[in-house]
């Protein structure tokens, strides 16, 4: 594994929120890296498979639309578009 896939898998896995545990495993993991410059491919496919698992986890993952700040009361009207003669 390279640097790069490392910290691209680092990086997806700051958006959730990690159990203490699983924190430990992802700083032990950035420890070996910095250390060796590689990691078994044994942990490499745990890094992974922990990374899948996660973002399995997140039902709607639109990552690039904005958030609204709706209201529980508040309804969201919709134009109505006018209907084009065939």
């Amino acid at each position: 594994m390279n640097k790069a896939r490392l910290e691209w898998i680092l990086s997806g896995l700051n958006r959730y929120k990690l159990t203490p545990t699983e924190d430990r495993f992802v700083k032990s993991i950035q420890q070996i890296f910095n250390e060796k410059n590689k990691l078994t491919d044994k942990e490499e496919e745990k890094l992974e498979g922990f990374y899948r698992e996660k973002s399995r986890l997140v039902a709607d993952r639109n990552l690039y639309s904005p958030k609204t700040n709706t209201t529980p009361g508040e309804k969201k009207f919709r134009r109505a578009r006018p209907k084009m003669p065939r």
